[in-house]
Formats: C-alpha cells, sequence, structure tokens
C-alpha cells in the first residue's frame, strides 16, 4: 500500500502542469543511469535518453536509514514521464527525493548535486 501511494505522488504529473506548453513542444536529451552510488561513476544504464513533450529528465536519490541518521544511498538518473518533483517521501527504511527539469540538455546532470 504504502509503495502505491508513493508511486502516485511520484508520478502524478504535477511537474507538467508548471512548465509552459511551449517548453514541451521539443526533445531534450537526458543523462541516464540505473545505479550510481556516492563517490562512484554509474555502473548500470549509463548512456542517454530522449524526453520527448511529455516526459522530462529526472534525478531520483534513495536514502537509508542508518540507525538515527540518514545517508545518501542511490541516485538514478533518466528520461520519465509525467514527472513530479517529491521531498522526503518514506518508503519502508528508505527516503527518496526526485527532481525533474526540462531547460536544456543533459539538465539532469547539474541536479545530481542538490537534494
Amino acid at each position: 500500500m504504502k509503495l502505491k501511494r508513493f508511486e502516485e505522488k511520484m508520478f502524478s504529473g504535477s511537474f507538467l502542469k508548471r512548465v509552459l506548453p511551449a517548453e514541451l513542444a521539443d526533445t531534450v536529451e537526458c543523462r541516464m543511469c540505473h545505479i550510481q552510488f556516492p563517490g562512484e561513476k554509474c555502473s548500470r544504464g549509463r548512456g542517454i535518453c530522449r524526453a520527448d513533450k511529455n516526459e522530462a529528465c529526472a534525478v531520483g536519490k534513495i536514502h537509508r536509514k542508518n540507525g538515527h541518521l540518514w545517508s545518501h544511498w542511490l541516485t538514478f538518473m533518466g528520461c520519465q514521464k509525467n514527472c513530479a518533483e517529491v521531498e522526503k517521501i518514506k518508503w519502508s527504511t528508505y527516503m527518496v527525493a526526485f527532481r525533474c527539469c526540462r531547460s536544456f540538455n543533459l539538465c539532469n546532470e547539474n541536479l545530481t548535486n542538490r537534494g
């Protein structure tokens, strides 16, 4: 049940409601990486994807609880349909943050240092 609520928030499309229609006309290239651990290079799924007018470049960060502290555990990047920005969504022992952009090619590379 918690995973379903997380997916509904994450993929609700709220990002698209804040973007002007003219900005959605063209495609944008996004950095893609399925698995990247902190301080390391992309270990799986490295490449570039092309986000169409219904998609955005995205970065997801997963933090894992270690005692009483949250530590950054994993980052993933790519193209996401109906991308929605979320922050501090709890999922079991994990905390998820999700960022979206369409402003220029490979814009999601700049999002990896946020959150």
